[in-house]
């Protein structure tokens, strides 16, 4: 399944990117975190949120094909 993922954040940094897309093949979020970690190690290091159409969700999520988020943490006031 083709995916395009977001990267926004110090994943910029890391990815030296601001979009990409991949032929993921699992079929969960997890699968296509596991194939970004084999792609860029140092995510592994850092903390991220996923959303999925625009919605934050867990790494069992089943892939749909939509645009896919990896969004660092935010600080706020």
């Amino acid at each position: 399944m083709v995916i395009t993922i977001k990267f926004f954040g110090q994943i910029t940094e890391i990815t030296e990117c601001t979009e990409e897309t991949l032929d993921v093949s699992g079929s969960l979020i997890y699968d296509l975190v596991e194939e970004l970690y084999g792609i860029y190690p140092q995510l592994a290091d850092i903390s991220f949120k996923v959303a999925q159409d625009q919605e934050l969700v867990p790494l069992e999520t089943p892939l749909n094909g939509s645009e896919i988020a990896l969004l660092p943490p935010f600080a706020g006031g």
